[in-house]
């Protein structure tokens, strides 16, 4: 099996991010007014676990391509640990 390149990131996908953890903040902010109706209240809350899913499998993959670029480079030498090094 060959171990596959990882990917650049696609612009949509970090735009579709941002957007997403903008509405999230949005509306964790009104929920934290407590001005809605309980109904309200509960349609923003699984509207917010959706878009919390849909920002941590952005942040998994990112994670994933990190990794990756590091197994890839001389990043992962060992290093001796110096506790006198800042």
């Amino acid at each position: 099996m060959s171990e596959s390149q990882p990917q650049a990131p696609q612009n949509n996908d970090i735009q579709d991010f941002e957007k997403s953890l903008d509405e999230l903040e949005n509306l964790v902010s009104r929920l934290e007014q407590g001005e809605l109706t309980l109904e309200d209240t509960l349609a923003e809350f699984e509207r917010g676990m959706m878009l919390h899913g849909r920002c941590q499998k952005a942040l998994d993959e990112a994670q994933m391509r990190v990794d990756m670029l590091l197994k890839s480079s001389d990043f992962q030498k060992p290093v001796p640990f110096d506790p006198e090094t800042p």
